[in-house]
């Protein structure tokens, strides 16, 4: 069966690295730069009590420039930790993305979104769909993924943890419409029978989904797959019968080899001489003997067949 192409957006845009420094240097000047407005603040109101009033506003102009701009480079300091990263836009723009764990310094002046990049697992809910052949099944998936391109997660989508997950049901139940559950003995991929395709299958769709929003499916797995309780019973009963028609097909197949066999030992072994008639009726014991539900029960024959 072929398989339906999904067909995305081509995304807008992609990520890339942001204009970024080590945040300690900064925050050690900004530091520096804090204790210096601060002593030409004391400085400056100490001139103003003096009597040195311009050169006491001078000190103290100089020192409120200083503390300003020391508070301007503090704002750009951001702490990424291990498994985040920052998303950055200035004036709406997107200008770049901060991967580096630690103490970071970027533009003050830019907004930062926190985006996780570990790797989750979105384990669906037991859903009732109806598969190939229009039967009613539950089935439900977990699947593992993680975020590869964070401007693709902020900007191509809403929410990119719903649209994984919406995405994500949508395949399954895609998945589940496409295939048997059960194969039945054909050739045909089925749900239950071929779960390791099925399973590829799914990630692949799901990969296929999800990838514009930036993100990478590492594995889906099938949790839960069974018929529905309404037709459970009906199917259990067809199962068996397939078993039992199984079995007696082995067993039918096992006698006739048997009865094969002891007619050729017996006539390769001048035994006895049988005619057709008599080859008939071994043949007929023999096969109820085998083929029977119970243990034979012995009838000593002291007559002959034609009597």
């Amino acid at each position: 069966m072929n398989d339906i192409a999904v067909d995305m957006p081509t995304p807008r845009v992609r990520e890339r690295n942001a204009v970024e420094r080590g945040g300690l240097p900064v925050a050690g000047i900004a530091f520096v730069v804090d204790l210096a407005a601060a002593g030409l603040l004391v400085w400056g109101v100490l001139q103003a009590a003096d009597g040195a009033r311009s050169l006491g506003v001078t000190l103290i102009v100089i020192a409120a420039v200083l503390m300003l701009v020391a508070t301007v480079f503090a704002i750009g300091l951001t702490i990424v930790a291990p498994g985040e990263a920052r998303v950055l836009q200035f004036l709406g723009r997107y200008v770049g993305t901060v991967r580096t764990a630690g103490l970071r310094w970027v533009n003050p002046f830019t907004t930062r979104v926190k985006v996780s990049t570990r790797i989750r697992n979105h384990e669906t809910a037991v859903m009732k769909v109806n598969e190939l052949d229009g039967n009613p099944i539950e089935i439900a998936a977990v699947v593992v993924w993680q975020v590869q391109d964070t401007a693709r997660a902020m900007f191509e989508v809403d929410d990119f943890v719903q649209f994984v997950s919406i995405q994500t049901e949508t395949a399954i139940r895609h998945i589940a419409n496409s295939y048997p559950y059960d194969s039945h003995g054909t050739e045909v991929l089925s749900l239950r029978d071929n779960a390791d395709e099925i399973t590829e299958k799914l990630s692949a769709e799901i990969s296929a989904r999800v990838e514009p929003a930036g993100v990478r499916v590492i594995e889906s797995r099938l949790t839960h797959l069974a018929y529905a309780p309404e037709i459970a019973q009906a199917m259990l009963r067809r199962q068996q019968a397939g078993a039992v028609v199984a079995a007696r097909q082995l067993v039918v197949e096992g006698a006739v080899g048997m009865v094969e066999l002891a007619l050729d030992r017996l006539a390769q072994n001048d035994v006895v001489e049988l005619d057709e008639e008599r080859k008939a009726a071994m043949v007929s014991n023999l096969m109820v003997v085998l083929c029977g539900d119970r243990d034979a029960q012995p009838v000593v024959n002291t007559g002959s067949l034609y009597q």
